[in-house]
């Protein structure tokens, strides 16, 4: 059992991928972070693109991470193959910051279990949730992809997840995102905002028939 709210969790979706490449400076900023950490490695994708809709094979972490990774970092990191109960490791106690890929439903699980982020957008509508995170509800740090091809370095990997998990606007980030929680809990509340919005829908389609 890890102290309450000091591990960061590093999850990018059921299809987010990442060359060997990018694996390998992930794991180099995570040890120089020194932060304890839960990462979800999933196996590079295949240069074969008729295989892009098959589930990828387990990843080889022995060969993808850094030689030694697993033993230096063991006890404060765990490296999970290919997939972890997200909703379950996001309301352990012990979780304190998500690195996400800023997928809908990895942004409201993470909003709901009062998480603060870090958002590395992959593909799709993920870059403008990213947007909307950082600068609208104001729940994360941005990752800088903005070199060329989205590769993300170590040290930029290091300085975003030591600012979430060890700063003060990483503290500032957190008590939001607890605040954000209780809107949630809320909204979903008899008589709360959600409710009320779904029970207005029904009641639109009910006029229709």
């Amino acid at each position: 059992m890890q102290p309450s709210g000091s591990v960061v969790f590093l999850c990018f979706g059921s299809v987010g991928q990442f060359p060997a490449e990018q694996l390998k400076e992930i794991a180099i900023g995570l040890e120089r972070s020194e932060q304890k950490f839960l990462w979800v490695v999933r196996s590079p994708p295949s240069e074969d693109k008729t295989n892009r809709f098959q589930t990828p094979p387990a990843p080889d972490l022995d060969l993808l991470l850094p030689h030694g990774f697993l033993d230096r970092t063991k006890g404060r990191g765990f490296v999970a193959s290919s997939w972890a109960p997200q909703v379950d490791v996001l309301n352990h106690g012990s979780v304190g910051g998500f690195v996400t890929h800023c997928g809908w439903n990895s942004v409201l699980e993470a909003v709901c279990a009062g998480v603060p982020m870090v958002g590395w957008p992959l593909y799709a509508e993920q870059k403008l949730n990213r947007l909307f995170l950082v600068e609208e509800m104001k729940l994360a740090l941005p990752m800088d992809e903005s070199t060329e091809g989205g590769f993300v370095k170590a040290a930029e990997i290091e300085k975003r997840v030591r600012g979430l998990m060890d700063s003060e606007e990483g503290k500032v980030i957190r008590e939001r995102a607890q605040a954000k929680k209780e809107e949630a809990k809320q909204a979903v509340a008899d008589g709360g905002s959600s409710i009320v919005a779904l029970a207005k829908l029904v009641e639109s389609w009910r006029k229709l028939e």
